[in-house]
């Protein structure tokens, strides 16, 4: 009986995540903001829907009293993180939202699926403080005027940070990466990406001038270095490629970029001849099954195949596979293990979903007036889009594998954490937008009002917000 439930399961969660992902781009096509709010709020029931078959096909499986725990308790988590930013934020960005807490529910069905009660209880508590943390930023987005004015404190404290972990830090998993602070140990380096896009999009603000272009890439280039000379490759190629984005947007010279993807490609070349975990992930990556069986800290490339293989289109089912063969399949893999047991279809609606986030956070990047917040959401949806593609491109060999974690999905507090604060940042800025949109509809009335063209007992009748045309909610 049970096995039927899981095999039926395989495929309910794949309709539900169908239908999940079909409304994250047919939002983008209503007209009416009748229809777009009902597809909004359908998005939110399937992330419960999806929550819910999960946890009951896994304690259908293990009757481990603790799942039905961690359900209640996320379930819970899920009401208030609707609830509370809905209330605090009635013009928030209800796609971000959606699709946060749905990348959220996957990833806590995976952590409860490999890793167990203890580090699932870890990854709630995260998710927790990610939650309070992704409350308190977009107020600070939209009240402090003065985050512009700060380039120099971001750029500065940035490189002090990753020279500390170089410093005083812990040597993990071939990099120095980690830093333990009052018994806490976290990595660094997620949170300085934020502060990086800050600093570039402070800097290219100013001017675009060479000089200055000069001085953002001499600071730009600190904090690549430092990466790569603490072995943390993974990051220093994300640094690279947001700074090689937001300068080629910012400055419109194609030179600029062409320029930087030969400096990278010849950065690359030296990373192989000088670093050995390099030289052993692209030999991995090119002949992944001439290390099977031979060294277990390089197969995952071997396994992580094997795996996707195995699950085929549909899938094997929650707890029907193998994925903890997959060395650090929770981190590095967890895309691995989602194709394996929901199959290649739920991991291709997965990369949809995340392809949705980007895409809105362009949008976002597209309609705000003022130049630094634009750079801004251009470089965190860069960061989180290129984020994704190295997580998911290791996993599927496309390209080698970089230690890099999948946002909000992979196990991994500081990960989280920081992600979680990008989307705050992102919602603030779509509030910013939709602030300047209610400024300048307001001021389209004074001056309609002043030319004769609106009654002024009419424009005293409608709302604030009634005059500026609404395309969507979104």
């Amino acid at each position: 009986m049970i096995n039927i439930v899981v095999m039926i399961s395989r495929y309910l969660l794949l309709i539900l995540m169908m239908i999940y992902t079909f409304s994250c781009f047919s939002v983008f096509s209503k007209e009416r903001l009748e229809d777009e709010r009902r597809v909004l709020k359908r998005q939110t029931i399937l992330v419960f829907l999806v929550h819910f078959v999960a946890y009951a096909v896994m304690f259908l499986q293990t009757f481990e009293g603790w799942i039905l725990s961690f359900y209640l308790a996320q379930f819970i988590l899920f009401v208030l993180t609707f609830v509370l930013y809905s209330m605090l934020y009635p013009k928030l960005s209800r796609l971000v939202l959606n699709n946060m807490c749905m990348l959220i529910c996957i990833g806590s069905i995976m952590t409860t699926r490999l890793m167990g009660m203890e580090l699932s209880a870890r990854k709630f508590t995260f998710a927790v403080a990610g939650v309070a943390f992704g409350l308190v930023v977009p107020v600070l987005i939209r009240k402090v005027k003065s985050f512009a004015q700060w380039r120099w404190i971001y750029g500065i404290a940035g490189i002090a940070i990753l020279l500390a972990v170089i410093a005083i830090g812990f040597y993990d998993m071939g990099s120095w990466r980690v830093l333990t602070i009052a018994g806490f140990s976290f990595r660094p380096s997620e949170f300085v990406k934020i502060s990086f896009v800050f600093f570039i999009a402070g800097s290219l603000k100013e001017n675009t001038s060479f000089k200055n272009v000069l001085i953002t890439s001499a600071v730009a280039g600190a904090h690549v270095l430092i990466l790569v000379v603490s072995r943390d490759l993974g990051h220093g190629v994300s640094f690279f490629v947001i700074y090689l984005v937001m300068l080629y947007v910012a400055t419109k010279q194609p030179l600029y970029a062409l320029g930087g993807i030969i400096g990278g490609a010849g950065a690359a070349v030296v990373s192989y001849h000088l670093f050995s975990h390099v030289r052993v992930r692209v030999e991995a990556w090119q002949d992944p099954f001439t290390t099977l069986g031979v060294n277990p800290g390089v197969d995952q490339m071997a396994q992580s195949l094997f795996a996707i293989g195995s699950g085929g289109w549909f899938g094997v089912g929650l707890f029907q596979g193998m994925p903890r063969a997959i060395p650090i399949v929770a981190e590095d893999f967890v895309f691995s293990a989602i194709a394996e047991e929901m199959g290649i279809l739920f991991g291709l609606c997965l990369i949809l979903v995340c392809l949705s986030c980007y895409v809105m956070f362009l949008n976002i990047a597209m309609e705000l007036r003022q130049p630094f917040y634009k750079l801004v959401a251009l470089g965190l949806g860069t960061l989180y889009i290129f984020q994704s593609f190295l997580t998911i491109g290791g996993a599927i060999k496309f390209i080698p594998s970089t230690g890099i974690t999948l946002p909000l999905v992979s196990y991994g507090g500081s990960s989280f954490l920081s992600t979680m604060i990008m989307f705050g940042i992102i919602q603030g800025l779509y509030i910013v937008r939709e602030d300047e949109e209610s400024v300048l509809g307001n001021r389209k009335r004074v001056k309609d009002e002043e030319a004769g063209q609106v009654p002024r007992s009419a424009s005293k009748r409608k709302g604030v917000f009634e005059e500026v045309p609404k395309q969507r909610v979104r």
